[in-house]
């Protein structure tokens, strides 16, 4: 018998193993968002294993469909950035909403993690909030290297500015959790990173 969870987690990554996009972790190539949807799962089990489903289920769909909005049909400028954003956090929590819907959840459960993904009422949504460090976790230990890659035309300032950021979006918790070691930092990046926190 399935429960409720499962045919959420199901429907999730049934939509997340579409993507075009391949990436490779471990030898082992995955669409794009449904590793990054993986990797969001193992970070709230690793950083808060009491989590409830709500939250589960919210850090699972963060990015559901993600590549079907594409940055480049906004304009190319700051504001364009935001519209794209905006837009996007929409998309998610209205896709990942239809879904928990058709695995049953009710309407009270599905509102409460449209908040949290569509990163509405940040720093007051406890929810919001927990998927905002969330993110950032993964962000510095999954991606940050390969950002830093893709940018080598970034100066030391930019790059403590972006650091500092991504910290400052985070919890005091939060923060304890990386400065404790529980989120691998890229290594070539420690040096920048330790600046950037002193």
């Amino acid at each position: 018998m399935t429960t409720k969870f499962e045919k959420a987690i199901e429907l999730i990554d049934a939509a997340n193993s579409k993507d075009p996009n391949i990436e490779t972790s471990d030898g082992k190539e995955w669409p794009k968002e449904l590793l990054y949807s993986h990797r969001m799962s193992d970070m709230i089990e690793r950083y808060r294993p009491d989590a409830d489903d709500v939250m589960k289920l919210a850090m699972r769909a963060q990015h559901i469909e993600r590549w079907k909005s594409s940055r480049s049909d906004y304009p190319m400028d700051r504001k364009g950035y935001f519209q794209w954003r905006i837009a996007l956090y929409t998309y998610h929590a209205e896709t990942a909403a239809k879904l928990l819907a058709e695995a049953g959840y009710d309407e009270a459960f599905i509102e409460r993690m449209k908040l949290a993904v569509s990163k509405k009422s940040l720093k007051h949504n406890p929810d919001t909030q927990l998927l905002e460090d969330v993110t950032a976790m993964v962000f510095i230990e999954h991606y940050m290297q390969a950002f830093a890659d893709k940018h080598p035309e970034y100066s030391e300032e930019k790059w403590l500015e972006i650091i500092r950021k991504t910290w400052k979006k985070m919890t005091d918790n939060g923060h304890q959790f990386v400065l404790d070691g529980k989120v691998t930092l890229p290594e070539p990046l420690v040096p920048l990173i330790q600046k950037a926190l002193s």
